[in-house]
């Protein structure tokens, strides 16, 4: 039994119907891949940013090929157009070249090119020094969750939408109960791929998870139709290598139009998209827990106010866009809608880097898998499909 029916859930079950199991899917919501799935920015990571030898290295390297060879063996939309990451000013130089290091350790085909080169591919670009990433793409996600519920359906999975995990307990004799509100389901084993829930179904399973989810909201701007020619396809800065966010960018979707952010704010709830999507509940977690804190101390200031500034203020937000495309001001920007981060959080106020799944007797939870998550979904499956069968 899957909980949960983003893209890491449905490629679980997809995984595990593929090798013989008879699967059965929990997703709360009335639809499918209705949360970080449906509200990202359909980028296809190409696995430069990790650290070598991690999870996120590994499986967005090659994610980034089984993900974009599922979505044209099943007739998604898919374009691999590749991507520049620009240093804008001399004292980010180390920074792009241990990115382009680290791009070479993970296999990822990359290559440091000058400013000139840069505006062969960006016409607008600003940068004194650049990265071109070749094996970045753009995606549609949500049409690869319907294409894994279509081959679910036809595995004859049991796929069940509205269908909500709210009580998880140890079988007699082995495997697992589930209660959804209506009946207890049974099944020989559980993985947990909820996302934003992800703990708190783990708790719902009598683990302690040893770490907390935090949410935190990315919000995104568009550019106005007659501006799109500034931007030929995605253009990024070099992103502070504490932090787990890659930056405001730029990204031109396949139906080309032009998206800008996202910006990265703590979320009021769980599954707040905007900010007067407020959780007493959901806020109290995030007050009560000690890791919550620790990570405003050492962040809060400069970092997190800024992002709370920009957060409100369109001009904020469209001088950080100038910095790599100068063009751009801030009426060219429109609101796009806003994406939620489920990021993992340690007591001692670490961010968690990497996906994180552990496990207990009959269980498989996934804890922690932000972006790129969407990219490596195919990936993660197998490990998790992997660790079921153990």
């Amino acid at each position: 039994m899957v909980v949960g029916g983003g893209i890491v859930g449905l490629a679980v079950a997809w995984e595990l119907s593929q090798r013989g199991q008879d699967v059965t899917v929990l997703e709360k919501e009335n639809h499918w891949a209705g949360h970080q799935t449906g509200h990202n920015s359909n980028v296809v990571h190409a696995g430069l940013y990790y650290r070598p030898g991690s999870f996120k290295a590994r499986m967005s390297v090659a994610g980034n090929r089984s993900i974009v060879d599922f979505a044209r063996q099943y007739g998604v939309p898919v374009q691999v157009c590749g991507k520049l990451v620009v240093a804008t000013r001399e004292s980010e130089i180390p920074a792009l070249d241990t990115l382009a290091e680290r791009a070479e350790r993970n296999g990822v085909p990359a290559k440091r090119i000058s400013p000139a080169e840069a505006r062969a591919h960006e016409p607008e670009v600003a940068c004194v020094a650049a990265l071109r990433v070749e094996s970045t793409g753009i995606i549609d996600f949500p049409a690869v969750c319907t294409a894994l519920v279509r081959l679910l359906d036809e595995a004859d999975a049991d796929l069940r939408l509205g269908t909500p995990a709210l009580g998880i307990r140890a079988a007699r004799g082995g495997g697992v109960e589930v209660a959804t509100g209506s009946e207890v389901l049974r099944a020989d084993a559980l993985v947990n791929c909820a996302g934003l829930h992800a703990d708190r179904v783990a708790e719902l399973a009598g683990l302690t998870p040893s770490a907390r989810i935090v949410p935190f909201r990315g919000e995104y701007y568009e550019l106005k139709p007659d501006r799109r020619h500034l931007v030929r396809g995605l253009i990024y800065p070099v992103p502070d290598p504490a932090l787990p966010f890659l930056g405001v960018h730029l990204t031109r979707m396949l139906d080309g139009s032009v998206h800008a952010g996202p910006n990265a704010v703590l979320a009021l709830r769980r599954e707040g998209y905007r900010w007067s999507d407020v959780s007493i509940k959901d806020l109290a977690d995030v007050a009560r827990f000690s890791g919550a804190w620790r990570l405003a101390r050492k962040y809060a200031y400069p970092t997190g106010i800024e992002e709370v500034l920009r957060s409100f203020s369109k001009k904020r937000f469209a001088a950080s866009l100038a910095g790599l495309v100068p063009a751009v001001t801030e009426d060219d920007l429109v609101r796009h809608g806003s994406g939620v981060r489920a990021q993992a959080l340690r007591p001692d106020g670490s961010l968690v880097d990497d996906f994180l799944i552990e496990s207990a007797r009959d269980q498989v939870h996934v804890l922690n898998a932000p972006s790129p998550a969407a990219t490596s979904a195919l990936e993660i499956a197998k490990h998790v499909a992997d660790r079921v069968s153990a």
